[in-house]
């Protein structure tokens, strides 16, 4: 948390806990546009997926950036948001692909 700012939690879901992902989408959907934000930029899983999903349906440019822990293949969550996403990035070079996700550099 920074100090005199607002920090905003949303529970966690995935595909093994479908209320617990509706939990997810909804408290995101509050989140997402209240806010408003012009940008949403999130490195992965459900929740980041839906909130990136959401902030496009109200004209919100996306970035989705793969952990980096998928280092064979995308994460399912990756996959989906090369559909949505107006940047998908995965920081692995040898995931990156011309109509796939693009590879800017490493992190570490």
């Amino acid at each position: 948390m920074v100090e005199g700012e607002r920090f905003r939690v949303v529970p966690e879901g995935n595909r093994d806990s479908k209320w617990k992902m509706l939990r997810s989408l909804l408290a995101l959907v509050q989140v997402v546009v209240s806010e408003r934000p012009d940008v949403v930029i999130t490195t992965g899983a459900a929740p980041g997926f839906f909130a990136l999903r959401i902030g496009k349906l109200i004209g919100a440019k996306t970035m989705w950036i793969d952990s980096i822990a998928n280092a064979e293949e995308l994460s399912y969550s990756g996959q989906l948001a090369l559909k949505q996403a107006d940047v998908v990035l995965t920081q692995w070079e040898h995931l990156s692909s011309s109509e796939g996700a693009q590879y800017w550099g490493s992190v570490i």
